[in-house]
């Protein structure tokens, strides 16, 4: 298992993320003589649903080490236990889940700030250290099993299978199971994109306040993000709408159906940005960095991927795939600085050389999220 970056809080904690991130394995590793109750077992489940103090009863008498509950959110009365027994016991919690919507509609107070927050993504380059390579998180994205596997392909598929549409269903997203399909091929042709919720609501054939409800759904189940746009004292007419991502590039790329309009250049540069834009959630969120995270663009259609602002500094990050950058390409990050000098302004792009060009430091895709992650 390659070491992730999150560290290990000293009291209770939740740590939500996506399926398939590793997050049972890294408490597994991290806690190795917890006591484990598993919620994707069934007949755990069934007990626990039936009456949640039950728990009390499973730990075993005199426990003084961790109790892990894996995948939460599947019994959410639970967590009116574990306050219970966090004040009567003492024991420490790791409670783990991949979906945050059944806790938010029950009204859960994630234990009234009894337990920490924490959040796992989709592999980094960081923790992939000297295994990183560029093109594979392209066609594969992050997740653990892509970088294990021989032949990552099968095991995307089954994950979109199994999980983005059985387990949407199980969760009462909808029971429109066909629709929901036709909707995540829509979402995914939205990657890196201005969401437009009307035009996708067309072209899956679904009402318009269906798939504002779904969009919604996605982001629940952690599985994607709308990054909003920096308007913080803006100079120039900028954008309001929303910029789309689905949470890894080879998710994305499996739910996209390619055909002959496709253009290389089309997902290869959505699944750049969707890397970087990983790379910098997954940093922020392991280091405690504190940025907000945010897209700009202006009514011109000018627009920077990325813009990381907070108490530790202030950056603006353009992403391209090309191997040569001509003098357009730095257009966007101009006039950025030009109504908020104080940024740091980087061009990360597909080839191979750094440069330093009219106060925007050009770098590698590689090199640069690495030197990004530095000056943090």
């Amino acid at each position: 298992m390659y070491s992730r970056f999150l560290a290990l809080p000293g009291a209770s904690f939740f740590l939500f993320g996506p399926r398939g991130t590793g997050k049972s394995s890294w408490v597994k590793a991290a806690l190795p003589g917890a006591f484990v109750v598993d919620l994707l077992e069934d007949s755990t489940a069934t007990t626990l649903l039936g009456s949640a103090d039950r728990l009390e009863g499973m730990i075993p008498a005199g426990h003084r080490g961790w109790v892990v509950i894996d995948e939460v959110q599947k019994v959410p009365a639970l967590l009116d236990e574990v306050h219970r027994l966090i004040e009567k016991k003492k024991w420490r919690f790791a409670l783990t889940g991949s979906s945050a919507r059944k806790l938010r509609r029950g009204g859960v107070n994630l234990l009234a700030g009894r337990a920490r927050t924490q959040h796992m993504f989709p592999l980094t380059a960081h923790e992939l250290g000297r295994d990183f390579d560029l093109r594979h998180a392209l066609r594969f994205g992050g997740l653990p099993t892509v970088w294990v596997e021989k032949d990552p392909g099968p095991y995307l598929a089954s994950y979109v299978h199994t999980y983005l549409r059985e387990e949407v269903f199980q969760e009462g997203v909808t029971r429109n199971l066909a629709g929901f399909t036709r909707f995540l091929e829509a979402a995914a042709f939205s990657q890196a994109q201005v969401l437009n919720i009307s035009a996708v609501a067309r072209d899956c054939a679904i009402e318009r306040k269906v798939v504002e409800q779904w969009f919604t759904a996605l982001e629940d189940l952690l599985l994607a993000i709308r990054l909003p746009v920096f308007r913080r004292r803006a100079k120039r007419d900028v954008t309001v709408h929303p910029v789309f991502y689905l949470f890894d590039a080879g998710v994305c790329r499996t739910l996209r159906p390619r055909g002959p309009l496709d253009t290389a250049e089309e997902i290869d540069g959505a699944g750049l940005q969707t890397v970087v834009l990983n790379e910098l959630r997954a940093m922020n969120a392991y280091r405690q960095l504190g940025y907000d995270l945010f897209t700009w663009r202006t009514r011109n259609a000018e627009e920077v991927d990325f813009v990381l602002y907070g108490e530790r500094g202030f950056h603006a990050i353009e992403v391209e795939r090309t191997h040569e950058i001509r003098g357009q390409d730095l257009d966007a990050l101009r006039l950025f600085g030009e109504d908020y000098p104080q940024a740091k302004r980087w061009l990360l792009h597909g080839g191979t050389k750094g440069a330093h060009r009219d106060g925007v430091r050009l770098l590698p895709v590689a090199a640069g999220m690495r030197a990004v992650f530095e000056e943090l």
